[in-house]
């Protein structure tokens, strides 16, 4: 007589685990949650208490917490730096720049991740090379000045937007979780490539493209040596040059320098906090494709 087979019910009972394993298993995720939330929230508390600290208490004691909260160092770094002539400059660089790079990912990503051009497997290996290239400063530099964009927005824009960084590998992994049933009923629909792309892979493809403008604008953003190497004019400059201003030549103001560098990192954290739902299903869906 042969063994009686377990049902769909038994087998769920036997993977699932008892009751006080799981509330172990509970306790243990929390707490690798907190550890490593308190690793990604220390570097910014201590940026904020450097930053409201006052030159003589910093000096005194760099690493205590501060007693007389400076909430004027804020005002000053503002002032001082020129963030306010600067900002613009750093919304338009990312906003642009981030979209050309979204645009270029669109576009080379999806047929190398489909197969329709040749050397698929070669585009995918120079994909992941690109992202351990040295940056080419001198190469950019000479380009830029021979076209006459040298010290130039749209020069520096289009350099900005053209370095893709992790995109088009991030998005053709995610075109893989499109069926490609999907293409074929298009083309016998008689759909052209261009408007397939835009019309139908474009709107399923939200999630990842938006993870990826999101990593290039962060990327934008935070930028500042090829700002100082292409924009010679300071009323060009991204707002991360005027941390320049709290560089001196014996000594550096650091309760100043925290808070300006705290103003220049504001916008990401705030503008996170609201766009994180698009960042993890972009990067899950590109894990499971």
């Amino acid at each position: 007589m042969s063994a009686p087979s377990l049902t769909r019910r038994d087998a769920a009972a036997t993977l699932t685990p008892p009751p006080r394993r799981r509330k172990k298993l509970r306790i243990g995720a929390y707490l690798c949650i907190a550890l490593i939330l308190l690793v990604f929230l220390f570097p910014l508390a201590y940026l904020l208490n450097t930053a409201l600290k006052s030159n003589a208490e910093f000096i005194a004691d760099p690493v205590g917490i501060v007693r007389d909260p400076q909430w004027g160092n804020f005002l000053d770094a503002w002032n001082q730096g020129n963030f306010g002539s600067y900002i613009l400059n750093s919304v338009l660089y990312t906003g642009v720049g981030a979209a050309i790079g979204t645009f270029i990912a669109l576009v080379m990503a999806f047929p190398v991740s489909r197969g329709y051009i040749r050397g698929g497997k070669w585009w995918s290996i120079l994909f992941v090379l690109v992202l351990f290239l040295p940056n080419a400063l001198i190469t950019q530099f000479q380009l830029l000045y021979r076209l006459g964009l040298y010290d130039n927005r749209l020069g520096y824009v289009l350099m900005v937007g053209v370095g893709v960084g992790i995109g088009p590998l991030l998005f053709s992994g995610f075109v893989k979780s499109i069926p490609t049933e999907l293409d074929e009923a298009a083309a016998l629909d008689g759909v052209g490539y261009w408007r397939y792309l835009f019309s139908f892979v474009f709107p399923l493809a939200k999630p990842a493209l938006a993870t990826i403008f999101i990593l290039q604008a962060v990327w934008i953003w935070n930028e500042i040596i090829l700002a100082t190497v292409l924009l010679a004019d300071p009323s060009k400059f991204p707002v991360t040059v005027g941390l320049y201003a709290f560089k001196g030549t014996y000594s550096n103001q650091w309760p100043l320098l925290a808070a300006a560098t705290f103003i220049v990192a504001a916008p990401l954290i705030v503008g996170y906090i609201f766009i994180q739902r698009y960042l993890v299903s972009g990067v899950l869906g590109a894990v499971k494709g």
